[in-house]
């Protein structure tokens, strides 16, 4: 469908990609993988035609269609969010007003035999028949159900979109060019604005696309939904694999391998012919022998190992100092802009040690309850910090908050105070930013750059409560990776607002929902919250089921239906009443085990260095059943839910 044949492009004396050739076939779903600054938006640009290589070419078919999504744009205009998103039926608009202007030149007209009359009519036919090949009347369900999938609701289609945010905009031209259906998808970043419910939307949208799909994303769990093969970049050349992200990781190793052992047995070879020519060289009797060696090491194809790219961040927060048990406590706090209400008399309480995940819909009111906790934005009702909580915000913005015509050294010197100047330079360098990177303007840096850059600020001053707003924005797989394991061992309180499954999994040990102006607590990870998140829906699930399998095969058998249903009620009932007894077994033991080390305080001779090592234990174990207790609350709660629900 499309051959890239021996693309390269260069930058004065560097090259970014040299003679890069790969073929894009039908129903292909590519993850295109490496760092930032690899190449990866250059390469989605040669393809789409925006952009031309140094040398090579791009070959495609006269019938290939593209839909291309940068990372950011820029767009004025003043029409409304649907009005906006159906210019993507241009076609269709267009041929819908030649058949209204058809059909009233027709019933107009009375010269029924005339060859202009007949014309049109045979026109009117086309036309009737094009339009209804391209669907006809349902592009504007097509264009609800999009927008609806991408986080939208009804009440959002009559906005003008100079109302919206970046990120909405960027969901109408993301909608835009899935309702084209073009035969290939260049798509950089799709996830970068959207929330987790919309992403697997996409997820499922992208997976039965029949067309193909090439695509930049640092989002391991997206990556691994949607592709099965991943062409990665990495120092001006390509690796292609017929795999998803996570299987490439694996063999990407094993050819590492395979390649260092070809080379090293290939090397040896080397050095001994190398030798031997060295020690018979000035020997007649073996002239012959050695002028056949030198010709077989001169035709030997030298083998070379790829370089790996072991350039990364080497992040480590500083030491936090202890906060008071209670780092953040709201009570009845809520949060309107005009008519907008965004929280209504939200209650939470986030203890010392706690990580934390805010999850929901854009536009729910993570990002303003983080910039509540942070002091920027006011509120009514009560919200206080904890004593001596020191915070460190990181804003979904942060990159664009930086002055742009200073430094990266300046930026970083003008917030640095005391001994820390003297390790500006290292602090830097463990960023990536080296040697003259340094004096590089913040303007011409890219958004993964800024992004680092803000995180080397938030590193500058101690913190025991880390406020991070979508902080792997822009950032590359490996920083990722880093900054994960960074957030994990650090011994403060965090609080990340993130769409990003994979990267939650593993921080976090409890999510609050943003949903309808509140607040739900759910404790466990994010893949928890999501299985839970999937009983909770699975009436509405269930419902679409049956109006999707109506619509296609007709009439379905009631009573099929209501046994359907029925199997898979009494099927995830059963998983949340196990669930429960389980946590109630759990509870039995741990007051069993309490039971015991209050006797053994009541024994008499115990030394006073038993009774504290028993003491220890018996704060652990109340806090261990304080911690089953709630989660027995949450599982009962589920239950009732459930039943409700579906009663």
């Amino acid at each position: 469908m499309v051959s890239v044949q021996d693309i390269s492009v260069a930058f004065g004396s560097f090259d970014l990609l040299t003679n890069i050739s790969f073929l894009i076939n039908d129903q292909d779903r590519i993850g295109l993988a490496g760092k930032n600054g690899a190449g990866k938006s250059t390469l989605l640009k040669i393809i789409s035609g925006l952009q031309s290589p140094t040398s090579g070419q791009i070959d495609m078919s006269k019938d290939v269609t593209i839909g291309y999504l940068p990372q950011q744009m820029r767009v004025d205009d003043t029409t409304t969010v649907m009005n906006e998103t159906i210019t993507a039926f241009s076609e269709l608009i267009g041929l819908s007003e030649e058949i209204e202007f058809c059909s009233s030149e027709i019933a107009r007209r009375e010269d029924y035999e005339s060859n202009e009359y007949l014309k049109l009519c045979d026109h009117l036919t086309v036309v009737e028949e094009r339009y209804r090949m391209l669907g006809g009347a349902n592009y504007m369900a097509e264009a609800e159900q999009t927008l609806i999938g991408l986080g939208f609701e009804r009440k959002d289609f009559d906005r003008y979109t100079k109302e919206l945010s970046g990120g909405w905009r960027m969901r109408i031209e993301l909608a835009k060019i899935l309702l084209r259906k073009p035969s290939l998808f260049l798509l950089d970043e799709p996830t970068n604005h959207l929330d987790i419910e919309s992403i697997q939307w996409l997820e499922s949208f992208l997976a039965g696309y029949p067309g193909a799909v090439l695509m930049v994303s640092h989002d391991r769990a997206f990556l691994d939904n949607v592709t099965k093969r991943t062409i990665e970049i990495s120092l001006g050349k390509i690796y292609d694999y017929k795999a998803s992200w996570s299987k490439y990781l694996v063999l990407r190793e094993e050819r590492r391998e395979q390649q260092i052992a070809a080379f090293r047995n290939q090397q040896k070879k080397i050095e001994d012919t190398e030798k031997f020519i060295e020690r018979f060289r000035s020997k007649a009797t073996k002239a012959v022998q050695v002028q056949s060696k030198i010709k077989q090491l001169d035709k030997v194809e030298r083998l070379e190992v790829d370089e790996e790219d072991n350039s990364s961040i080497n992040l480590r927060f500083p030491p936090a100092p202890r906060s008071g048990t209670v780092v953040v406590e709201a009570e009845g706090l809520s949060k309107s802009y005009g008519s907008l209400n965004v929280l209504n008399k939200v209650n939470i309480k986030i203890s010392r040690g706690e990580k934390v995940a805010f999850v929901g819909r854009n536009g729910e009111g993570k990002t303003t309850f983080s910039k509540i906790i942070t002091g920027e934005v006011d509120h009514t009702g009560m919200l206080k910090t904890g004593h001596n909580v020191k915070i460190g915000y990181f804003a979904q913005n942060q990159d664009e908050l930086l002055d742009e015509n200073k430094t990266v050294l300046q930026t970083i010197d003008d917030v640095a105070k005391g001994d820390i100047r003297a390790k500006i330079r290292n602090m830097l360098g463990a960023f990536l930013f080296r040697g003259d990177d340094v004096e590089k303007k913040i303007k011409v840096l890219s958004g993964g750059e800024r992004s680092r850059l803000a995180l080397v600020r938030l590193l500058l001053e101690p913190s025991n409560l880390l406020v991070l707003d979508e902080p792997t924005n822009h950032l590359d797989m490996r920083s990722k990776d880093i900054l994960k394991q960074a957030l994990i061992k650090f011994d403060g309180t965090l609080i990340v607002v993130s769409h990003d499954r994979d990267f939650l999994d593993g921080i976090v040990g409890k999510v609050y929902e943003f949903k309808h102006n509140r607040i739900k607590e759910n404790i466990g990870g994010i893949y928890d919250f999501l299985r839970k998140k999937k009983i909770e829906n699975l009436k509405d699930i269930e419902r679409k089921d049956k109006i999707i399998s109506q619509t296609v095969q007709g009439d379905v058998s009631s009573n099929k239906q209501k046994y359907l249903e029925k199997k898979e009620f009494d099927r995830n009932l059963r998983k949340l009443r196990k669930r429960l007894e389980e946590s109630e077994t759990v509870i039995e033991k741990i007051e069993a085990e309490i039971m015991a080390v209050d006797k053994a305080f009541m024994e008499p001779g115990n030394s006073s260095e038993s009774h504290e090592t028993d003491y220890r234990k018996y704060q652990d174990l109340k806090d261990q059943l304080n911690e089953e207790m709630n989660r027995w609350t949450l599982y009962s709660n589920e239950v009732e839910e459930f039943l409700k629900s579906n009663g």
